[in-house]
Formats: C-alpha cells, sequence, structure tokens
C-alpha cells in the first residue's frame, strides 16, 4: 500500500505539533513505522489520506460501538448544532444523559459529566480523598488511568513500596502517595493496606483490564478488593471509561455482579466526542461542589454536542439483541484469528471480553503486566504491518485492546481472519 501522504503529513506535523500527534500512541513508535492519517469513516471502516481503505478495530479506542457515522448519531448532533455548539451553561440533554447513565450502571445514584477520561479519574479520586479525609490511592501496575500527575506512576521494588514517578514533571511528592499493586493480585493489595492502615482513600482499578491489552480478572479477584475497601473504609473505583457499556450495558459491574462504590465512564457515552464522567453513591457525590466542599468544574463539561451523541448511541445499544449480535461477532474475530494463529504453528495467547479482544504474542497466560510485558512485541511489530497491508487496522500497540463494532460484516470478518492467517504464515 502507498502511504505517501500520510508519512508528508507526518513530516509537516513534527515540526508543529511534538512529536507529530497529539497523543504519543499514534505515533507508531512501536511498531517502526509512520502513522496514518486519516481522511474519512463510514461504518466499519477508515480512509486514510492516500485513499486506502482500512477494516478498523481501533475505533476511535473503543467509543465507536456502533460504527463511524451512525445516521442517527450524525442526525443528533447535526439537530442539536443547529441550536449552538457550547453555552457553558445547563440544558436539558444533560439530565437526559443522566438518567440513562444512572438507569445503566449498578454503582451510579448521582453522576458528573466532564470532557474526558482523565478528567473523571482526576476528579473521582479527589472526591475519594475528600469523602475519606486520607491522602493515599492505590493503583494496579498496567492499569491507565489517563495523564494526572498521581496516576503516571509505575510499581515499586515489592508490594509494600510506594510508587516512583513514571514521567519527567511529577513531582517524587505526588506519586509518594500512590501505591501500586499487581492486577489479578489480592495479596498484593492486603499487604500493602496492611502496611497503610488506615491511609488509603481509595483503590482504582479497570475491572477488565484494556491498557495492557485486554486482561479480564481472575475469579474472586473483584470480589476480593470489594470485601477489603468494605471492610477498610476504602472507597472502590471502577475505571469503566473502556469497558463502561463495551462489554455490557451495564459494563463489566454488571456482567461480574460486583459494585463498585464509584464508576468512571468515557468514550461511549459521547458517541465518538469527547466525554467522561464519574458518578457512584449519592452520599459520596453530594461531597460534590456546589453541593459539597470538593471542587471540580468545567467550562465544557455536558457539552450539548457530546450529549446528543451520547443519548442516540445509548439509544441504540438499548435495542433488543443488540449485545447479543455484537457478541457473535466479536467471537468469531477473535477465535478465528487465535485458529489462524494455531494452524501457522504460531503462539499467541489471546483474551476476549464482549466485544474487547486482543492477541497477546506470548506462549504463556498473561493476567498481569509482568506476563503481559514479556511478550515478543518484535513480532506483533510484523504482524501488525502485515495486517496493516491487507487492509485491517489494529492499535499500533502490543499493550492496547481492540475493539468490535456493529458495523462489522460477515465479510469484514473473513476478510480480517484471511489476513491474519496470510501474517502468521510470514512470521512462524
Amino acid at each position: 500500500m502507498n502511504h505517501t501522504r500520510s508519512s508528508l503529513l507526518f513530516e509537516e506535523a513534527k515540526t508543529v505539533i511534538p512529536g507529530g500527534v497529539n497523543s504519543p500512541v499514534r505515533a507508531f513508535k512501536s511498531v517502526g513505522a509512520d502513522p496514518l492519517f486519516i481522511n474519512k469513516a463510514s461504518g466499519s471502516c477508515i480512509y486514510d489520506e492516500d485513499g486506502n481503505a482500512f477494516v478498523d478495530y481501533v475505533g476511535s479506542w473503543g467509543p465507536m460501538i456502533v460504527g463511524h457515522c451512525h445516521p442517527d448519531v450524525v442526525a443528533a448532533v447535526q439537530k442539536t448544532m443547529e441550536s449552538g455548539a457550547s453555552f457553558g451553561a445547563p440544558t436539558e440533554r444533560e439530565i437526559t444523559l443522566a438518567n440513562m447513565v444512572i438507569e445503566a450502571v449498578p454503582s451510579i445514584e448521582m453522576v458528573r459529566m466532564v470532557s474526558s477520561g482523565t478528567e473523571a479519574t482526576m476528579s473521582a479520586i479527589r472526591l475519594a480523598r475528600g469523602y475519606t479525609g486520607r491522602d493515599n490511592i492505590l493503583k494496579f501496575s498496567g492499569c491507565y488511568h489517563g495523564h494526572a500527575d498521581a496516576l503516571l506512576v509505575k510499581a515499586g521494588s515489592g508490594a509494600a513500596t510506594f510508587g516512583v514517578p513514571d514521567s519527567p514533571g511529577v513531582p517524587a511528592d505526588f506519586a509518594r502517595h500512590t501505591l501500586t499493586a499487581e492486577y489479578n493480585s489480592l495479596e498484593s493489595v492486603k499487604a500493602l493496606v496492611a502496611a497503610n492502615k488506615d491511609s488509603i482513600a481509595c483503590i482504582i482499578v479497570e475491572p477488565l483490564a484494556g491498557n495492557m491489552g485486554t486482561v479480564p480478572p481472575r475469579e474472586g479477584f473483584l470480589e476480593g478488593l470489594r470485601e477489603i475497601c468494605t471492610n477498610e473504609g476504602i472507597i472502590l473505583i471502577f475505571d469503566e471509561v473502556m469497558s463502561g457499556f463495551r462489554v455490557a450495558y451495564g459494563g463489566v459491574q454488571e456482567l461480574y455482579r460486583v459494585t463498585p462504590d464509584m464508576t468512571t465512564l468515557g468514550k461511549i457515552i459521547g458517541g465518538g466526542l469527547p466525554v467522561g464522567a464519574f458518578g457512584g453513591k449519592r452520599e459520596i457525590m453530594e461531597k460534590l461542589s456546589p453541593s459539597g466542599g470538593v471542587y471540580q468544574a468545567g467550562t465544557l463539561s455536558g457539552n450539548p454536542l457530546a450529549m446528543s451523541a451520547g443519548i442516540a448511541t445509548l439509544n441504540i445499544l438499548k435495542q433488543p439483541g443488540f449485545y447479543q449480535k455484537l457478541e457473535e461477532k466479536s467471537r468469531q474475530v477473535a477465535e478465528g484469528i487465535a485458529k489462524a494463529a494455531r494452524d501457522a504453528g504460531y503462539p499467541i495467547y489471546s483474551t476476549r471480553v464482549g466485544s474487547m479482544f486482543c492477541a497477546f504474542f506470548s506462549k504463556r497466560e498473561v493476567f498481569d503486566w509482568p506476563t503481559a510485558s514479556q511478550c515478543d512485541t518484535k513480532a506483533f511489530a510484523k504482524y501488525f504491518l502485515g495486517m496493516l497491508d491487507e487492509g485491517i487496522y489494529l492499535a499500533p500497540s502490543q499493550f492496547e485492546t481492540a475493539f468490535v463494532s456493529a458495523a462489522h460484516s460477515e465479510a469484514d470478518i473473513e476478510k480480517t481472519i484471511a489476513a491474519a492467517s496470510n501474517c502468521f504464515k510470514m512470521i512462524a
């Protein structure tokens, strides 16, 4: 495939945008190529500036669950735009979407709209600290919760150590309040909680990890976190920015029947427009300004365009059979890719929950960051570039999740599996 125009645009972008991109993973660095510059999208496909078409399994990193440019979403945004793009004042649409979110997500009794996932997690943690009067937070290695200072922390050398900054610009004093446990390890959590008695405000976790590839919770892990938090007076926050409305209408907490105290959302509830939200128990949420003393604000929060796109999207998701059909498509794609690898004699470890899936280039089970980090990233890069040449667009990193949409057709799925078969034969 010819990518000349994308490459020229990338060179131009690097002169005015740091690294040529406005979010690092877009740079394609880990796969050793120049990024594609996208011109348009429709249904299950995206089209680059060189006129190439690709079956899209990135879906703007998750929100395009109904496909690109769904006519209902487009119509809703167009109609809203006719009345104005932003007011910085309340609108009825905010109430409508808030009620839909509350109805759908088991843990949410009240919700605050924001403009990004990072804003949602940052604000939820601040509220948890304000509610409990505690300073420390506990997160998990390999779980990404946005780029707020306290969350850019990697694992320490042992379960009882504080984190260290994972980025220049993050003061060590901020990082020392962030404890890091291992995903799927209740023992690492218990050790940290015991060593920091009555000082932990919240445990924040991706209940289905999506930022080290798709890593499901092991049996009893989420239930164990719930029990620890209840016993220790710690706020349990599920970061469902990625998984919310993705794996089920009520998210991971509906699927696994574990209810956190607070939940962060994003992606899908904006229908592809910039949005985030955090919500939870009424008694916690009422501590938020202006009803309480914990401050949070945003000029574009509850933006009418994003609210309209979110309402339209959720109305589609509520249609009978939507998730059953999406489940079947997702199963076909993930199992087809895994079979193509087996037939080629190439070892991968395949995971999937709902419409989120990942092909780990590993011979062993992947269940946390240490096991994910052992994957053969060079082999993945060859696979990624091979799939791109075959017209299949995947996330340009071994440690990202692939997303299936309702717009993917049987022909798309067959093309994807055939492409995977060719690629695995090439690298085997």
